[in-house]
């Protein structure tokens, strides 16, 4: 029989190494997933160039700062927003890279919306997708 989950006294803590590896072999994947190059991937996490080798290549030394923590957090609601709306994952990477209609996006894909750089363009982009699939979960 499976044992119960333990019950923690408090939240984990997201401000370790370990917890910030883990969220980038996370984001690691997906970008993989989405056939994203490095300078895209870079620009999604909103980091330098030396930073972004370093987690890479898996040496992460400390924690992440909230900055980054928030956009992880976007680009894991999109990422699964993605897979409830579109669950074969061509149809999902297609939309992502394809051109889109809606006065969101002014044409462009969502892809180029979510390079655009900001925090906000990463939010407006997962508040969409949730709003098309009925709302926050």
């Amino acid at each position: 029989m499976a044992q119960p989950l333990a019950k923690l006294d408090h939240a984990p803590d997201l401000a370790t190494p370990e917890a910030a590896a883990a969220a980038l072999r996370t984001f690691f994947r997906i970008a993989d997933a989405w056939d994203l190059g490095n300078e895209q991937q870079r620009q999604l996490l909103g980091c330098g160039r030396s930073t972004f080798y370093e987690w890479k290549h898996g040496r992460v030394k400390r924690g992440l700062d909230n900055a980054t923590l928030e956009r992880l957090s976007h680009l894991f609601g999109i990422y699964a927003a993605l897979q409830v709306l579109l669950p074969i994952p061509e149809r999902a990477h297609a939309w992502l890279h394809r051109d889109n209609a809606a006065p969101l996006f002014g044409g462009k894909t969502a892809l180029d919306r979510m390079l655009a750089g900001q925090v906000s363009d990463l939010y407006v982009v997962r508040q969409y997708l949730d709003a098309q699939r009925g709302g926050w979960s």
